[in-house]
Formats: C-alpha cells, structure tokens, sequence
C-alpha cells in the first residue's frame, strides 16, 4: 500500500547530457510504500537542456532566469510542500548521485531516525572519493560546523539529502543562496532538526563540468565561511 509521497528535487544547469539517464534510472525505481516524483528544475541553461526534459516527457519547472543552486533548490522545497509530499530528496543532475542509492537515505526518514539525511561517501570510503583540494575544502567545512554547532557531517558538502516535512517547512522559509550545503547544517541544528549522516556510494559527474572551478575555489571557502559564521552569530542571538 503506498500511503507516503515521495518528490526528488534536481536542480539542472547545462546538464543535456545527463538528464536522460537519470530520468530513465528514476523512473525504474521503487521504494517501499512510496509514490515517487522526480522534478527535474532547469536553472537558465544555456545548452539543450530544457529541450532535452522536453523530449523525454520529463516533469521539470524553468527557471525564467538563473537563480543558482540554493534558489533552485528552495524552489523544489516549496513545490514539495504547497503539493503535500511527505518527503523531499536533493540529488545532483550531473549523475553523481545513483538513484540506486536512494534508498538509504529515505528508510531512515520512514524510521524517524532523523529529520535531515545527508549521503556521505567519506563513511565507508567507498566509490568517488573526489579531488585532494575539494576534499580539503570538505574536510574545513565539516571543522566549521562541528566547531560552531557541535555536529560532526564527515561529507559536510554533500549534496545528496533527503529532507521530512518538518525540514521541509523550515527551508522554505530559508535557504542559503550559492553553495548552500555547509551553511544550511548550521541552520538545520539550530532550529532543532535532527540529522544524521549514511554511508553511500557516489560516481564521478558522467558529463559536463562543475559549477565549482579551481579558480573560484578560494573565494567560495571565504564567502561559505562568512557566511555560515554569521547566520550562527545571528541565530544564537535569536535565541
């Protein structure tokens, strides 16, 4: 019997050569007791993408100009609430994140181990590890958060979540704008949410490129950290 709603948040940005293997893999899926949606959101692209979730008779929304990933993905948060889903997943449209792996972040929802499920591919050590300096960057990222709210997230960047409604009501409200993984942990703890971190396996992006360059890499540490520093200051002050 499925009595829970399930919707699977993909935020695309020039991703016309990775929509359809993932929408063909999403559409194969099965969760127990679960309808599932995928909604595939194209942020601006400036490729074939839109086209692409066209021809294959995808559900997708267009962004009317380019909003990034927090944007795109709060977006996503305010489909899934508005249209009463139980449960949201944010998964990338590069096919890092194997549909085959889903489950094991939706279960512990189903279970109420948690209100927040973050895939780690630091857990087990197994699968695509990514780059020295990108894991670098994830390694201070999950030193900031543990050091500003006491939450230890191994994969502090991860952007393969699943969220329950009660998350989902509080992103909505807010969402970090560019890069917003490590700050919305920040947020998370500090309305109270529960997360907990799985061990999953991840693949190296099929096509395409990053959204992150080594040039930029600099620059986001700085304004993540920034900014992450200060919601922390604002929201303890907040009480």
């Amino acid at each position: 019997m499925i009595n829970k709603k399930l919707l699977i948040i993909i935020p695309c940005y020039n991703e016309q050569d990775n929509v359809l293997l993932l929408y063909e893999q999403l559409n194969k899926l099965q969760i127990n007791n679960c309808s599932i949606t995928p909604l595939f959101i194209n942020d601006y692209s400036s490729d074939n993408t839109r086209l692409t979730l066209e021809q294959i008779g995808a559900k997708f929304l267009d962004n009317p100009i380019n909003l990034g990933i927090g944007g795109t993905v709060q977006l996503g948060f305010m489909y899934a609430f508005e249209n009463g889903f139980d449960y949201a997943v944010q998964m990338d449209g590069d096919g890092q994140h194997p549909p085959a792996e889903l489950h094991k972040l939706i279960l512990p929802l189903m279970d109420n181990d948690g209100d927040v499920i973050i895939g780690s591919r630091f857990i087990d050590k197994e699968g695509f590890q990514s780059s020295a300096l990108r894991r670098f960057g994830i390694d201070f990222f999950s030193g900031l958060n543990k050091f500003l709210v006491g939450i230890s997230i191994k994969d502090s960047t991860s952007g393969f979540r699943a969220y329950n409604r009660k998350a989902i009501f509080e992103l909505i409200n807010y969402y970090p704008d560019e890069y917003p993984e490590p700050e919305a942990i920040v947020y998370l703890v500090h309305k109270g949410l529960k997360i907990k971190e799985v061990s999953v396996l991840m693949s190296e992006r099929v096509a395409g490129v990053s959204s992150i360059r080594r040039f930029s890499s600099v620059y986001y540490m700085i304004k993540v950290t920034l900014n992450t520093f200060f919601l922390h200051l604002k929201m303890k002050a907040n009480g």
